[in-house]
């Protein structure tokens, strides 16, 4: 899960004031030295790790950290709010203002460049209403130029090539002739990397950049690569002087440190970062709510704002009227779980529920998770899912064998479909009253 390691040795640290022990500069002092410990940990630079450290010291002896009522929350706070400052402070927005708007990507091979190149374009299509063009200037490793052909299809965004030339400057300039003549807002030019920097890749690059005068230079990196990320970040912006970071696997990275670190070191800002293989697995970052994730604070934002993406607003009116009309089904419950899906992986939104994700960070959850559930419902005949009332003892064996589940799996689900349906009714019928009591009595149920 993403930072779980660098969270869990946060925890740890802030445990040291969280306890009901007098609080004093020593605890202080041995709480950030387990926070300096926890980002080395993570792959963060030491001497920002130590100046990071500093900083909060400094800030919390000044914010009389000692004698608050709260000194844990306090200090995670402060800590909060200089991990949103180490980051950027703010979301930096991609310069698509102009048209055609010119966006060159650079990064080494293995990336993920290539990738994110189509992932941007499907971003900039289905969130901008954007026409983009991909152009394929890799003229050293073939399979770049049809990867990129591949993934243009899929998200039916067209890439422009040139088979046999091996100047690359002259296929990004022909690319963006193409691209007025025929009406495309947006260039996107996918590059060639190689496996380590080296003198010709960065005068290739170079050499790109200043024969097209792109608006827009992204440097793409491996975000698990830790300090040799920003180390190579570091290298191309000596040469490039590019406009943002874009952090790819994010998902995967347990650690961190690249995240932490790399605006730091080259004062410019992570604007996207890649979080899974599929072409809507792109996000913008936003240092708040990394800061929020990395403390076990959750992400309630991102995660309303993926349910508002997938989740159709007339569709969702439709499924209230039905829940109200006490009419609401195992095909509305099907179809609500299928836009779920659609939402991304499943653990990674369960870790954006504040204190969820530290609850079940032990817990495997699969990304078929809901296989189970669709293969009983699936099982069932169209009346059965449009009447559950009918599910009787003879049907639910015969949806249990259909299925490959155990009978007292079936009943399982049917009970916990009653159960959701009961409490839909109850939140719509009573609005907030009803809520809060049903709040209360789950409350007494776990106790």
């Amino acid at each position: 899960m993403m930072f779980e390691n660098l969270s869990d040795k946060l925890d740890r640290a802030f445990k040291v004031l969280k306890g009901h022990g007098k609080i004093t500069e020593i605890n202080v002092a041995e709480t950030l030295k387990e926070v300096r410990k926890a980002l080395l940990d993570a792959d963060v630079n030491y001497k920002i790790a130590k100046t990071f450290t500093d900083q909060v010291k400094e800030k919390a002896l000044g914010q009389n950290v000692l004698t608050a009522i709260s000194p844990g929350q306090l200090m995670v706070k402060i800590v909060y709010d200089d991990l949103v400052e180490l980051m950027g402070g703010q979301k930096t927005d991609i310069n698509i203002k102009i048209n055609p708007s010119i966006i060159l990507l650079s990064g080494l091979q293995g990336s993920g460049k290539t990738t994110f190149a189509a992932k941007l374009a499907n971003y900039l299509k289905t969130k901008k209403n954007k026409r983009p063009l991909l152009v394929a200037c890799d003229v050293y490793r073939p399979a770049a130029i049809s990867q990129l052909q591949v993934l243009g299809s899929q998200i039916e965004v067209p890439v422009f090539t040139q088979e046999g030339s091996t100047d690359p400057v002259g296929i990004a300039r022909k690319g963006i002739i193409h691209a007025k003549e025929n009406a495309y807002d947006i260039i996107i030019i996918d590059t060639a990397g190689r496996l380590a920097v080296d003198e010709q890749m960065m005068n290739e690059i170079s050499a790109i950049k200043s024969g097209i005068n792109p608006h827009e230079t992204l440097f793409v990196v491996d975000s698990m690569t830790g300090q040799d990320a920003v180390n190579t970040a570091k290298a191309f912006n000596d040469r490039l002087n590019f406009d943002g970071v874009v952090l790819t696997k994010l998902d995967g990275d347990t650690r961190g440190g690249a995240a932490l670190t790399i605006r730091a070191v080259v004062d410019k800002p992570i604007k996207f970062v890649g979080l899974g293989e599929k072409m809507d697995a792109i996000d913008i970052f936003y240092p708040e709510r990394m800061a929020d994730r990395i403390l076990g604070m959750g992400d309630i934002r991102s995660l309303v704002e993926k349910a508002q993406e997938q989740f159709d607003a007339e569709q969702s009116k439709d499924i209230q009227k039905r829940i109200a009309q006490n009419k609401f089904d195992f095909n509305d419950f099907l179809s609500q779980l299928q836009q779920i899906k659609k939402m991304g992986n499943v653990k990674d939104l369960v870790s954006m529920i504040p204190g969820v994700g530290k609850a079940l960070k032990d817990i495997d959850i699969e990304d078929d998770a809901f296989k189970s559930i669709e293969a009983i419902i699936n099982s069932m005949t169209p009346s059965e899912r449009s009447d559950p009332a009918i599910l009787n003892g003879s049907r639910r064996k015969r949806i249990a064998m259909g299925s490959g589940n155990d009978i007292q799996e079936v009943n399982k689900l049917i009970k916990q479909f009653d159960d959701t349906r009961k409490m839909m009714k109850m939140m719509t019928k009573g609005g907030g009253k009803n809520m809060m009591r049903m709040m209360g009595n789950m409350s007494k149920m776990r106790r």
